[in-house]
Formats: structure tokens, C-alpha cells, sequence
């Protein structure tokens, strides 16, 4: 029987490593290679194809319909025959899954399930790091990064967990003090509890269709969870997921402001492609989806 008629596999991984990580840049880094190489392999292969992958403008590469029918045929194969590889190499696995994820998911709802993670992977070492950078990948630093990010922005590769309500929170005592505000307009002038800056309090805001008359006010405390630990604390409003402050609402200690039902973002899984189709990853990929799922309905 004839070989398949396919290009170098080398042009294929250039457009599958890009696809994953959604630019040419992060997919070079990803396979070890330069900018100027995978720009190349990129040109090649839609020279050998007749058509164009990659819909190139000022805000970087991203695939067209063409491209992206062609990255997951190739995802897919990738996938099966790493799948295959596995079976045969099962001493490849390693001995733990390095989980990295938003610290507010790290602290609030990863760890509170640990002792379930550790039953789903009893032969591993599980390590949670709390942090929103995501990792390097291709220098092996984690096997799975939990995000957070408004829709658009979530990158190509990335399986989507959930799309949380997000919703303002405060303690009984701030209330007692303060009283309910009478509208989202009046919330908005409230002593509002950011993150890095405004931009989150700033979105929520505007997807509630509220305009602030000025400066939001209140402190900065650059994670959720510092934010929502300075909530509890009588320190002002925060704004949460029902994933983030189930237990403090169950006990009283954080009551919801106002009957909004807005989001503005998804948490979402990356994980590093060597590691993606490994058991361990897929194992804990299927408990989280399923883990969230119930979550979010129950909400």
C-alpha cells in the first residue's frame, strides 16, 4: 500500500503547538524553536496545502476555519498516538501531578478537596501551587494550570470548567453598620474591595449596566482570597463565586448584596501538552469537570 500523502511532521507540529497555545510566539517556545522558524514552518505548510492556515494581522496569528480543521485532525492523531505511546511506556509517568491555579481557587476550593484528589490518585504526590501566573510549559514547571479570564481572552488550547454568577458579598457586621445599598448605582459608591486594581469591580459594573458617577474607592488586595478574607473581616465588598464562598455563606459569616445574576469569566484548564492524555491528568480532568458541573448547577 502506498505511504499517506502528508507534509513533514515537523510542519504540522508547528501549526498544532500553535493552535494550542494561541500564537505563533508561545507555540515556538512550547517546541523549543524560534519565531522565525515556526513563521517559516507555518508558511510551508500552507504553500504544501494550497491554502492559508493563518489569518495574520496586527494583534498576532490566529487560525482560520481552514487552520483550525486541520489543528484538531492533527490534535486528535497527536492524541492517539500519544495514547498508544503510554501503553507501551507506562514507566514514563511521573510520580506526582504539580497543579497550579488562581489562588482563590487554590485555597478556597482546591484544598478543601484534597483528601478527595489524593483518593482519585493514590500512587501520586499531589502539589497545589496558588499563583496566577501560567506556567512554562515547556520548561516543565507544572502539569495543569486552573484560570480565570473574561471569555475572549481564555487561550485556544484550554478547556473551559465553568461559568460562574458572580456576585457581591459582605459581612453581617459591615451590613449592620452600613445597611444594604438601595441600587447597584448606590453599590457602586460603596467601599468596594478590588483586586490588583478596578478592572474586575469595573467589568462586573458594567455588564450590570452601572456607569460610577466617579473613582471607585477601597483597598487593594491583589487575590480574590485576601479580598474575601477582608470581606468576612467587616472591611467592605467583595465580589465572589458561589465556588469561592460556599462555606463562609453556609456559615454566615458573608451574605450576598443585593439579587444580581452576572458574569464575566470562566475558569478554565490548560495542561501541558506532553502531559494532557496522561491517566492522571485525564482522571483528574474528569473529576474537576464533573466536580464543577454539580457545583454550578447546585448554585
Amino acid at each position: 500500500m502506498p505511504l499517506p500523502n502528508l507534509p513533514p511532521l515537523h510542519l504540522i507540529r508547528a501549526l498544532h503547538a500553535v493552535g494550542r497555545t494561541g500564537s505563533i510566539r508561545r507555540g515556538a517556545t512550547a517546541l523549543g524553536l524560534s519565531h522565525t522558524v515556526v513563521s517559516r514552518h507555518l508558511r510551508n505548510l500552507e504553500a504544501w496545502v494550497g491554502t492559508k492556515l493563518l489569518a495574520r494581522g496586527p494583534l498576532g496569528a490566529t487560525l482560520t476555519p481552514q487552520g483550525r480543521a486541520l489543528f484538531e485532525a492533527a490534535d486528535h492523531a497527536f492524541a492517539a498516538l500519544e495514547a498508544s505511546l503510554e501503553k507501551l511506556m507506562p514507566q514514563r509517568d511521573a510520580a506526582s501531578l504539580r497543579i497550579w491555579a488562581m489562588p482563590g481557587f487554590a485555597g478556597r476550593w482546591l484544598g478543601p478537596r484534597l483528601a478527595e484528589i489524593e483518593r482519585l490518585l493514590p500512587n501520586l504526590e499531589v502539589a497545589i501551587r496558588a499563583t496566577e501566573t501560567l506556567p512554562d510549559f515547556s520548561a516543565h514547571e507544572a502539569d495543569l494550570f486552573i484560570g480565570f479570564a473574561p471569555d475572549a481572552v481564555i487561550p485556544q488550547a484550554a478547556q473551559v470548567l465553568v461559568t460562574p454568577r458572580m456576585f457581591p458579598v459582605a459581612s453581617p457586621g459591615w451590613i449592620a453598620r452600613n445597611g444594604v445599598p438601595a441600587s447597584l448605582a448606590a453599590l457602586a459608591e460603596q467601599s468596594l474591595i478590588h483586586e490588583r486594581d478596578h478592572g474586575q469591580w469595573r467589568r462586573w459594573l458594567a455588564a450590570a449596566g452601572v456607569e460610577p458617577r466617579g473613582p471607585l474607592s477601597g483597598p487593594r488586595l491583589w487575590t480574590a482570597s485576601l479580598g474575601l478574607d477582608a470581606a468576612a473581616a467587616d472591611q467592605g465588598i467583595a465580589l465572589a463565586t458561589q465556588l469561592s464562598v460556599a462555606r463562609e455563606i453556609a456559615d454566615g459569616n458573608l451574605v450576598e448584596v443585593l439579587n444580581t445574576d452576572i458574569t464575566i469569566g470562566s475558569y478554565y484548564l490548560l495542561a501541558a501538552p506532553e502531559r494532557k492524555n496522561k491517566s492522571p491528568v485525564v482522571a483528574f480532568r474528569a473529576w474537576l469537570t464533573e466536580q464543577l458541573a454539580a457545583a454550578d448547577l447546585a448554585n
